[in-house]
């Protein structure tokens, strides 16, 4: 893995809308299904994808050898037929120049220092990734505010006495 694959990575990103997008919606469905109460998870960057594929999304996250994302957090994907991959590799770095032996022979280039990280791959269904869309989860057919049940849980709110009030805020609005 080199360091100006992943910038080149994150330049795509960011000049393209549909990535961009596509990145928000795959970090929505780590946030929704908790993922980063797992130790290490919150420290992962971003270096592949997201590739589109017909039915996967798939992006590599790395973290350094000594902060290993908790594999309970990926066991969470695989109810939701996600696919996580774990892989040992060595990140290549120029190291900081201070004397000519820092360069690489032959060249004005400084030397690469490989430190070991870990790569993750996360491929999740595309159905899954649309399904938490922006706030909103379908149960049984019905498109449920996620934000409203979260309110309703700080109230004390159980599903029938929500229902109610909703029936009644469509009642005098009519």
């Amino acid at each position: 893995m080199d360091i100006v694959d992943i910038i080149k990575n994150t330049k795509k990103i960011y000049m393209s809308e549909a990535s961009l997008q596509t990145m928000m919606d795959i970090e929505r469905v780590l946030d929704s299904l908790d993922i980063y109460a797992f130790k290490n998870w919150k420290k992962g960057e971003l270096v592949e994808g997201p590739v589109l594929k017909k039915h996967w999304v798939e992006s590599t996250f790395m973290w350094p050898k000594k902060s290993m994302p908790d594999p309970d957090g990926a066991k969470r994907l695989l109810g939701y037929n996600g696919i996580v991959t774990y892989e040992q590799a060595k990140l290549k770095t120029p190291v900081k120049v201070e004397s000519y032996d820092d360069f690489r022979p032959g060249t004005r280039k400084p030397r690469l220092r490989e430190d070991p990280v870990w790569l993750v791959k996360v491929k999740l269904p595309i159905e899954l990734v649309k399904e938490f869309k922006q706030g909103y989860k379908e149960v049984e057919g019905t498109e449920i505010d996620l934000q409203e049940l979260d309110d309703a849980y700080e109230e004390g709110l159980d599903q029938s006495e929500l229902m109610t009030v909703k029936k009644d805020e469509t009642e005098d609005g009519a």
